[in-house]
């Protein structure tokens, strides 16, 4: 059947009816205000970063000692200017929201400079990331009998990837960088199916194995040397509220997981007073919401399993 072009007049009046709501709701509409980070400038960040990070391993090929330092240089000085023009604008948003809403005065703040500044510090911390991204991988190596190599983590491991933008959203978080972080762990989130709050603080040799599920939350504490399977949550036992009903925000809420623990596929730890002490093992399915001692093993009860024999079927049907 062929369209009824007429029944096009009614969109502008739709049209109307929606910009209206923009007024009505504005909670969930940045009309008029500083530009936001761009979800796509920080994916390219991300993708420049990984190609820093492991060279070879991505989009350039044929790279060795004798090239490599131009790559990387043009990466960097991309980065540079990338970085410092999102983390101005997360700057500026940060300003405003905390000022009740005034108009931003870029001029008076100078958030481009700011940004710059940060920026610079942040790269000033690749060296040591790279570093303690490499005891990563090889935790994921020795913790994985079906890994052959090294490259292989690099190449697959959904855990290896969802920690390497940890470790980058991390640090800016500690630089107090608002906003972009969350962007960069909510996208890996996407990615993975592993959700690691920028905020975690996290030891060397962190080693996330299958990975789909995997909660960590913001105030979680994670040792050295720990091992995660898929659906494992690190979480809140609960929420407290203030006299006015408001959530109470910055208080310690998630676990600790002292060094060496392993924690097995789809156990549930929760609360800040939650410590599982080190060289401990949390068995599958379990839920714990108290201290556990170092050298601990914590299990669910085996079920039982019954097995009833069906019925024979009735031939004179």
């Amino acid at each position: 059947m062929a369209s009824d072009f007429r029944l096009k007049e009614q969109l502008p009046r739709l049209t109307d009816r929606i910009v209206a709501t923009y007024a009505e709701v504005d909670e969930i509409n940045h009309l008029g205000h500083c530009p936001l980070p761009q979800y796509e400038a920080i994916v390219s960040i991300l993708d420049d970063f990984k190609e820093v990070l492991y060279p070879g391993y991505r989009r350039r090929e044929g790279l060795h000692l004798g090239n490599v330092t131009y790559h990387t240089g043009d990466l960097i000085d991309g980065l540079h200017d990338k970085l410092t023009i999102q983390i101005g604008r997360a700057l500026q948003h940060e300003f405003r929201t905390q000022s009740g809403g005034k108009p931003c005065e870029p001029e008076e703040h100078d958030f481009e400079a700011k940004g710059q500044a940060v920026t610079l510090q942040f790269l000033e911390k690749v060296p040591d990331l790279q570093s303690l991204l490499a005891t990563d991988a090889h935790a994921a190596f020795d913790g994985d009998p079906a890994c052959k190599n090294l490259d292989e983590v690099i190449f697959c491991y959904p855990g290896f990837d969802a920690v390497t933008v940890y470790r980058l959203s991390h640090a800016l978080h500690e630089l107090g960088v608002p906003f972009i972080p969350r962007m960069m762990t909510e996208w890996a989130h996407r990615q993975t199916g592993i959700d690691i709050h920028p905020a975690a603080k996290i030891d060397h040799h962190f080693f996330i194995d299958h990975g789909t599920g995997v909660v960590v939350g913001e105030t979680c504490e994670i040792g050295a040397h720990v091992k995660l399977y898929q659906g494992v949550t690190l979480g809140a036992l609960s929420f407290p509220k203030d006299t006015a009903g408001n959530l109470i925000r910055g208080t310690k809420r998630h676990p600790t997981i002292e060094d060496r623990v392993v924690i097995y596929a789809n156990a549930t730890i929760l609360g800040g007073d939650t410590v599982v002490g080190h060289d401990s093992i949390i068995g599958s399915s379990v839920w714990l919401t108290q201290k556990v001692e170092p050298f601990t093993t914590v299990m669910m009860e085996r079920p039982s399993l019954r097995i009833r024999p069906g019925s024979q079927p009735n031939k004179d049907v």
